[in-house]
């Protein structure tokens, strides 16, 4: 179906941003998914977006609906794994197996078919069928030793079902294998490998606080004699400061300094009031001789 120009650049960029978004803000590509919708709603890609809008916000009844509108307009079977993903979340793994064992399967690319393994795998382990989960996955692409971009994701889930059977060796080797092959980190198997191997990881950041209490007790002394870089220890009194000492020193000193001004003043002073008698005898001697 074909869309008006200015019509059909709106739909293209909310189809951008959903596929921008879908793995790190789901929520938010759904949003964007769904102002498609509303746009262009008979267009196979809107609804094929749309669908796995849904399915990475767990969605599942929505995005079946949307996939198997998209299925219906374009005829092809690329979406029957996730379509049957989608039964898997809604609680039905017994229909996720009958899917995984229709005909159509064997029109899907290898990609496809690895990805219809996984889930008819996740299917089994959905019943408690941990051996037969196992053995779903034991194909000739596990065993290949050529890396597709589907080889980490298989291994990891064969290593991670081995885990849950108890088969611990295995599974240590298998997640090993999923590592190497893992160039985009897109499982978290090394995690799962140092989880195993008792590996945990301290934050080299943490502070010592032992060492902060320890700084607060010690300070620097500097004088002629010592050097900027000796550190002594000073035991606190509880009757004194150091401060308190210093500003008794500077009071005593201005104690000093007041009495040896005011010894200045009545020196000074005694030494006029002798010429005021003196004046005051030599002005009453002339009114005698008058």
């Amino acid at each position: 179906m074909s869309l008006p120009k200015g019509l059909a650049e709106d739909v293209a960029k909310n189809l951008v941003m959903v596929a921008r978004l879908i793995d790190e803000d789901p929520e938010g590509a759904y949003a964007y998914s769904k102002i498609a919708l509303r746009l262009a709603s008979r267009v196979a890609a809107v609804r094929e977006a749309a669908g796995f809008a849904a399915y990475a916000n767990q969605k599942y009844s929505e995005a079946l609906a949307e996939f198997r509108a998209a299925r219906r307009m374009t005829g092809s079977v690329d979406l029957w794994p996730v379509m049957a993903d989608c039964e898997r979340g809604l609680g039905r793994p017994e229909k996720a197996l009958d899917m995984a064992g229709a005909p159509g399967v064997h029109k899907l690319d290898k990609a496809g078919q690895v990805e219809m393994r996984l889930v008819a795998a996740g299917a089994r382990r959905d019943m408690d069928q941990l051996d037969a989960a196992i053995v779903t996955l034991q194909s000739p692409e596990l065993a290949s030793n050529t890396v597709q971009p589907w080889t980490a994701r298989l291994r990891y889930a064969y290593a991670d079902a081995l885990l849950a059977a108890g088969r611990e060796d295995e599974a240590r080797e298998w997640f090993v294998k999923a590592v190497e092959s893992d160039k985009d980190d897109s499982t978290d198997a090394s995690d799962r490998l140092a989880a195993m191997d008792g590996v945990e990881f301290v934050d080299a950041f943490v502070e010592d606080e032992d060492e902060d209490e320890d700084d607060s007790d010690t300070v620097v002394v500097i004088d002629a004699e010592t050097e900027v870089d000796d550190e002594v220890e000073v035991e606190p009194r509880d009757d004194v400061s150091v401060v308190d000492e210093l500003d008794d020193e500077d009071e005593d000193d201005d104690v000093e300094d007041g009495i040896e001004d005011d010894e200045i003043e009545v020196e000074a002073g005694a030494e006029s009031a002798e010429d005021v008698v003196k004046e005051d005898v030599l002005l009453k001697e002339d009114d005698d001789k008058n």
